[in-house]
């Protein structure tokens, strides 16, 4: 038994999605007593730190619903059934932001809500940027504007809150650490 596993008795989805699927789960606890989980299932997501050689990083602008606003990010994506991270990073690199990457690499991996989502993002750095022949060819419901900026940039978008997710924060002190790496 792993520490503190809760045993699932039952499981009720209750709604199937596009992006997400919402179960609810009775669950026995370590101390032998019964609650209810609500769990959101998730296929999971990839995040792609893309850094030019001016040394500026590739973000979008878009509006997230769930916020009722327009935040910064990184590049990134929901996994399609069967595609490797790899290829969706390089995927919703390009549809994004209309550049290719001569090289990506894994930097890690992490769940962003562990306490109701199995959700896991898959962070990539891409290097060798060039634009992609067909340039940006976003989804038919999103839309997106392509940003450039310096780490002391995307600081000041977090601090302003224009920068408000996990991914994105990580990826702006993940570019610093590898430019003071790098000097």
């Amino acid at each position: 038994m792993k520490k503190f596993e809760e045993k699932t008795l039952h499981s009720e989805r209750l709604y199937e999605g596009k992006v997400i699927n919402l179960k609810v789960d009775d669950v026995t606890l370590p101390n032998g007593k019964q609650s209810k989980r609500e769990l959101i299932e998730h296929p999971g997501a990839v995040a792609v730190i893309a850094l030019t050689e001016e040394k500026k990083i590739i973000m979008v602008e878009q509006y997230r619903k769930a916020l009722e606003r327009s935040l910064v990010e990184i590049p990134a994506g929901k996994l399609e059934p069967g595609e490797a991270p790899d290829y969706t990073a390089m995927r919703e690199l390009e549809e994004e932001t209309g550049y290719s990457a001569d090289k990506l690499e894994k930097v890690i991996s992490f769940s962003t809500s562990p306490g109701f989502a199995d959700e896991v993002v898959h962070v990539f750095f891409a290097s060798g940027l060039h634009r992609a022949e067909n340039g940006a060819v976003t989804d038919d419901d999103e839309f997106v504007e392509l940003l450039e900026v310096t780490v002391e940039e995307a600081e000041g978008l977090i601090r302003n809150e224009r920068i408000y997710d996990a991914k994105t924060a990580y990826a702006v002190q993940w570019v610093k650490d590898y430019l003071s790496d790098k000097n």
